[in-house]
């Protein structure tokens, strides 16, 4: 078999297929993605010095509805709203102040594992495969701590980071990532094949 005759599988469509929709579609997509980020932030159980919340929750099922390009712009233009003071993180927060305080790793991995999982819904670790789809959703809760916890480390100490900042959040973590692959499976499979010309 020759190199054209091998069929390539393209990756898979973000569930919600918006690569396929127009620039207007897309710009509706990141203000609702923004405001369901919103939202999500304020649901939360306030500890020091990192309030659990479900952002992660969030930020995860938007990597995954919208693709890894858009899923972690969404993400930046919810980021972006915050640091221009706007009432979108937790407790109702904004400004520069969580981006230098205890929280600042956490929100630095948001786009990254929104882009992450994503990427890996694309490849078909999505909803009608509903165990690759929790492994994607794991995968990027636990960048998130890991990510947040080395920031956090500069500044109370790698242990105080560990105990404060990944231990509480294990279980939520695991909970929050069925949850996301439970409502990912929502939501059919979009893939395409095409044969190499």
């Amino acid at each position: 078999m020759s190199q054209s005759e091998i069929p390539t599988v393209t990756p898979s469509l973000s569930p919600l297929r918006l690569q396929e929709r127009p620039l207007l579609w897309q710009v509706a997509a990141i203000a609702i993605g923004t405001l369901l980020l919103a939202l999500s932030s304020r649901i939360e159980v306030p500890m020091i010095p990192v309030p659990i919340t479900m952002q992660t929750f969030a930020v995860t099922l938007v990597g995954a509805l919208y693709g890894w390009r858009l899923g972690a712009l969404t993400i930046l233009a919810w980021l972006g709203e915050a640091a221009i003071g706007m009432p979108v993180l937790a407790g109702g927060s904004g400004g520069l102040a969580p981006f230098v305080g205890p929280t600042a790793g956490y929100l630095a991995s948001f786009p990254i594992i929104a882009a992450l999982v994503g990427w890996l819904v694309e490849r078909g670790w999505n909803g009608d495969r509903v165990f690759m789809a929790f492994a994607a959703m794991l995968i990027g809760n636990g960048l998130c701590l890991v990510i947040g916890a080395l920031w956090l480390a500069g500044l109370v100490g790698f242990e105080k980071a560990v105990a404060l900042g990944v231990t509480p959040f294990i279980v939520g973590g695991v909970l929050k990532s069925a949850l996301a692959a439970a409502t990912l499976r929502l939501f059919p499979r979009a893939k395409t094949e095409r044969q190499a010309s």
